[in-house]
């Protein structure tokens, strides 16, 4: 590994599939044959016969004349191609453009592909014509290409090994790159060392070959310790999610470049503990509990991604003090929950709960008894938050009556009227539904005493959280006759997989509606929190922006002037104070700096000139106080 005092080595890039994303060939192919009868099936055996000379399965030279002979291209199709290839530079190598600048001189690309596409793409970056080593193309007369010049050593099988043995690079050769022909120096004895580069495409015969796996050139600046623009490989990034998210999520944290790994059901905390270490976000729904324990396992862990509503399944303050960054989804399922509600209270008020298991054993049961219009009947929503508040104007939509009670003075819409105690709701309410959250003080908050408060006949709805209701309370008012009818979506306990059995006191009672935590599981909800959830998580890695955040002081961060440093600590004096201290000592110009502080932890981030003494990070690092640091370039 090189050090500050030793030269860069040599490095010796593959072009198609590693410098750009792509194969030049196979592109080219699909410019030149536009509007070809056979277009996609010509296209298809280039690349197949591509696929097949970079895994070495046949001859390369043997795939290079097979592949021209069905290329049919032109001259003129050449400027198009390029201008598609300078889109299609791998994003790990466009980001760390100022690297190839910089070190121009100690940065070669060999490749079997063609000149007159590659010298250009390569120019971008710095690469001079000289240290570009390919084949270039035959033309016949009419600007047709023929095939490629046979004197040049690139287009024979081996090729790059002579072309190796010709550049005679004096110091150490490391080559990148996605085809066998690339390993092949390594095996001659030509460089000394050969890492399989996997951003674009992986091919196993070569990965078993490597001395290194490079899923991003952002993983090969950080091994070397070199200038890199990201502070950190995504690709070292892991990501657990549990609990079965919609697959948007695990696709969106891929596309980024994290590490994935996936569990369909929830853990126990002993489990996720085994789990824990070595992760830097987790995603989880409503089963699975963070706990005190396992933050005191996760020893990479940064942030917490809830792929719901409700939180009470995490211990905020613990995640806090352990600089865990904890971010939900409170407004992706709303309309999902809303809709689950107003279908419940309609189902139950025509006690079709009833009505449906007696059908399908054969009985009809034509009666009305029981039954009513939910038109002009008072609906009281307990917990007027952005569910309860979007209910009320949908129940007003369809004639309801609406009374609601929050704690919180909450702006009521339409012509909702406000509740001055839970009491009065209650009394006066045909249906009541809860929509509190589940924080632990609200634990058995609806009982005995509210039930009995409720009106004879009342229905009863629960979409909110299971632990907020006594279920031997609810089940005695209903065996009782005192309620009509219940729905009820959330349970204080629920199983963890759906091979677990559902046991619950609720069970087998008339007209009571029972589903399986299905508030928000609809695909428009589960894909909204798919999206949002895993766009906050990154945004806190990539810009510190903790906006809605529910356990970290909020801050909305501008653009990123230069080096931004992410400082989390204990809320104390003076610590503001000691950070700007050490920046002074260093003599570091700070271009900007925001703090906001809880009562447990205190949040800055400071932008800093490019230029410091990197000592500066390690006096951060040691600040009294300090929970978290971390930089970004």
């Amino acid at each position: 590994m090189p050090n500050a005092a030793a030269p860069l080595p040599y490095l010796v890039f593959d072009f198609d599939s590693t410098f750009t994303q792509v194969e030049g060939l196979d592109e080219l192919a699909d410019i030149a044959l536009q509007g070809h009868p056979d277009q996609a099936k010509v296209v298809g055996q280039i690349k197949a016969l591509t696929d097949q000379g970079m895994a070495g399965e046949i001859g390369f030279q043997e795939s290079l004349a097979k592949r021209l002979a069905l290329l049919g291209a032109n001259e003129r199709h050449l400027a198009p191609l390029i201008a598609r290839l300078k889109t299609k530079v791998s994003e790990s190598i466009r980001r760390n453009g100022n690297f190839f600048r910089q070190f121009a001189d100690r940065i070669y690309v060999v490749s079997s592909g063609f000149r007159e596409f590659i010298e250009p793409v390569v120019a971008e970056f710095g690469i001079p014509a000289s240290h570009v080593l390919a084949n270039t193309f035959t033309f016949d007369a009419a600007g047709n290409i023929t095939g490629c010049d046979p004197a040049n050593v690139l287009s024979r099988d081996g090729g790059k090994i002579r072309q190796l043995v010709l550049l005679d690079l004096n110091g150490p050769v490391y080559v990148l790159g996605d085809g066998y022909t690339d390993y092949q120096i390594r095996e001659a004895g030509l460089a000394h060392r050969f890492y399989a580069y996997t951003e674009n495409v992986s091919r196993p015969s070569v990965v078993a070959h490597a001395d290194e796996v490079l899923p991003t050139f952002d993983e090969f600046l950080y091994q070397l310790r070199l200038p890199m623009t990201l502070s950190y490989p995504k690709n070292r990034i892991k990501v657990l999610l549990l609990e079965n998210p919609d697959a948007r999520a695990a696709e969106l944290f891929r596309l980024e470049g994290y590490q994935v790994e996936e569990v369909k059901g929830g853990l126990d905390e002993d489990e996720l503990i085994q789990r824990i270490e070595g992760v830097s976000l987790l995603g989880i729904r409503s089963k699975t509990q963070v706990t005190q324990r396992v933050l005191d396992a996760a020893n990479r862990l940064i942030g917490i991604g809830a792929f719901c509503i409700g939180t009470n399944q995490i211990d905020l303050t613990a995640a806090m003090k352990k600089g865990v960054a904890v971010f939900n989804a409170p407004f992706s399922n709303t309309r999902s929950v809303v809709e689950l509600t107003l279908a419940e209270l309609i189902v139950l008020a025509r006690r079709i709960p009833e009505k449906n298991p007696k059908m399908h054993a054969g009985e009809w049961d034509k009666s009305a008894s029981g039954s009513f219009e939910i038109r002009g009947k008072t609906l009281g929503i307990v917990g007027y938050g952005n569910i309860g508040s979007q209910l009320s104007v949908v129940a007003e939509a369809v004639g309801m009556k609406v009374m609601y009670y929050d704690m919180a003075e909450k702006l009521q819409l339409g012509n909702a009227v406000k509740a001055r105690a839970l009491d009065e709701l209650l009394e006066q309410s045909d249906v009541v539904t809860l929509h509190i959250d589940g924080r632990p003080e609200n634990e058995n908050f609806f009982g005995a005493a509210e039930f009995a408060r409720m009106k004879k006949g009342a229905l009863f709805i629960n979409n909110a959280r299971g632990h907020v209701v006594d279920v031997p309370a609810l089940a005695a008012a209903l065996r009782s006759g005192h309620l009509g009818g219940a729905a009820v979506d959330v349970f204080p306990y629920e199983p963890k997989t759906n091979n677990e059995s559902f046991e619950n006191e609720l069970r087998g009672l008339p007209n009571v509606l029972l589903t399986p935590h299905i508030g928000g599981s609809t695909a428009e909800a589960q894909r909204n929190i798919a999206e949002f959830v895993p766009e906050r998580l990154m945004q806190y890695i990539n810009t510190g922006n903790t906006q809605q955040s529910v356990n970290f002081p909020n801050i909305q961060l501008p653009t990123q002037q230069a080096h931004r440093l992410i400082h989390i600590h204990a809320n104390v004096p003076g610590v503001l104070a000691n950070i700007n201290n050490v920046l002074a000592r260093h003599h570091v110009n700070i271009l900007g700096q925001y703090l906001k502080t809880n009562e447990h932890i205190g949040y800055v981030i400071t932008d800093i000139n490019r230029e410091y003494d990197h000592e500066v990070i390690q006096a951060l690092r040691e600040v009294e106080h300090t929970i978290k640091f971390r930089v970004l370039y």
